[in-house]
């Protein structure tokens, strides 16, 4: 049996084709277009539709695909009547104006309720949900079903209007993980009854014929990406785990970090995993910051050049994009950068920085996983890894855990075996003086005081 993940990604979204051994026998990927229209950012969900029908009938008439799942970016909704959307899908990043930000800021349910903390643009999805309800009430009024964006597309794809815990435990103001509900927000703003039913992600919610042989599917509910790469891993059963989750985002989560050590103010937060239990999660927009530290750099990074970059002492400080644990703060480049290459590796070795900083914040002291595209070929791993010489250190066999979680959860719904590869372990690198950059690092942007249980020991 063969299984169709469609990942859909801010920067970039793609479809797998997984066998049941685990292997990716093939992929596809394009780049969503987000757009302006009617005074907002919002998806052009035309033409990534066209796009993943395209892609998923290739695949069928190819592969003999028997289903397709779907894995999705966090703070994304959708509005649908019974056919349609009501309104255009939002682009999460995007402010509402101060008045109506103002506004609909006093709304917010306390951290303490949601575990989300309040972040700026949409990245509380409830935000903009807030906000477009201000604006355009008739989108609400119309609307028979709000759906996560994985959802949307299960449903966009033939399959019925559900709910799903992980996305909507994800950040969003809408979910309250100690009562395993919906937040107060919902029941105060009349959500409730558009909220559908509860399936599990991977659950098959209807089927299609597509592709030229107009083969029946199935089709999936969908997870947020992030708790797809986490379960990933914890199905093979490795152990208490700290799982590194890289792409756009770098979500850092970590089950065993207790709920009353979470700061709000530093972009902790409460995950929800796929069966409803709480995952305490820091993250910070890593890959955004990367293409905006590194200019746009797309190509390996030669270790030397990194030895160089330390031993100049040429750094990134925080922050290059909003939220994460260091808001409120300009980015700021230290030293010189002679070439490309160079800065490229100050921009890595800046994300290998803010990922050591946020393991020591939501308490990591268990094995941790680096996963995803920000670690192509390892060098991301192998330099925290250096930094934290008491942990061990493994990282995805593929670059594309959330996608193979996904496709774990859609098998395993079907009652067929998931083979995905077991993560491989990490060597740490071996940097000279990697040690002291991120002692200098951390007295710069004022960090000195974190406790480092699991960090000393670096050279």
């Amino acid at each position: 049996m063969k299984m169709a993940v469609l990942d859909f990604g801010k920067t970039n979204s793609k479809l797998f084709v997984f066998a049941q051994d685990g292997r990716i026998v093939d992929e596809r990927r394009t780049r969503p277009n987000w757009m302006r229209k009617d005074g907002f950012s919002v998806l052009d969900e035309a033409a990534l539709h066209n796009w993943a029908v395209r892609a998923v009938s290739e695949a069928t008439d190819i592969h003999g695909v028997e289903g397709v799942m779907v894995s999705g970016h966090g703070c994304t909704f959708a509005l649908v009547d019974e056919a349609a959307l009501t309104h255009p899908i939002l682009d999460y990043e995007q402010e509402p104006p101060a008045d109506i930000a103002a506004q609909i800021d006093r709304l917010v349910p306390d951290f303490t309720e949601t575990f989300s903390p309040r972040l700026p643009l949409g990245f509380n999805y409830g935000r903009h949900m807030l906000w477009l309800q201000a604006v355009q009430p008739g989108a609400f009024t119309a609307a028979k079903s709000i759906l996560g964006y994985p959802q949307y597309w299960s449903w966009r794809f033939g399959g019925r209007a559900v709910s799903e815990v992980s996305y909507l435990g994800c950040h969003s103001h809408l979910w309250a993980p100690r009562k395993r509900d919906f937040s107060s927000l919902v029941d105060i703003e009349g959500w409730r009854d558009r909220m559908p039913a509860f399936e599990r992600a991977g659950s098959v919610v209807g089927e299609q014929r597509l592709g030229d042989t107009k083969r029946r599917i199935a089709i999936h509910n969908g997870v947020h990406d992030s708790n797809a790469a986490l379960h990933a891993y914890r199905r093979q059963e490795l152990g208490p785990v700290t799982v590194v989750s890289t792409g756009t985002w770098v979500v850092v989560l970590n089950p065993d970090c207790l709920l009353d050590a979470l700061d709000g103010q530093r972009d902790m937060l409460v995950n929800v995993d796929v069966d409803g239990g709480p995952v305490p999660t820091i993250r910070f927009m890593g890959g955004r910051e990367f293409a905006t530290i590194s200019d746009g750099w797309q190509g390996a990074i030669a270790p030397a050049t990194v030895q160089r970059v330390i031993n100049a002492g040429s750094m990134a400080l925080p922050s290059f994009a909003p939220g994460g644990p260091m808001p409120g703060r300009a980015g700021k480049l230290v030293g010189r950068m002679p070439s490309a290459e160079e800065r490229a590796a100050v921009a890595l070795l800046y994300v290998a920085l803010m990922v050591d900083l946020c393991l020591d914040q939501i308490h990591s002291d268990n094995t941790v996983i680096v996963d995803g595209g920000l670690n192509a070929g390892g060098l991301l791993a192998g330099l925290v890894a250096q930094l934290r010489p008491s942990q061990a250190f493994l990282q995805g066999a593929t670059l594309e855990g959330s996608a193979t979680g996904a496709a774990a959860l859609a098998f395993e719904t079907v009652g067929r075996e998931f083979a995905a590869e077991v993560p491989e372990p990490v060597r740490a690198a071996s940097f000279t003086g990697l040690a002291r950059y991120r002692d200098t690092w951390r007295g710069l942007i004022g960090e000195q005081g974190i406790p480092r249980a699991a960090a000393g020991g670096a050279r």
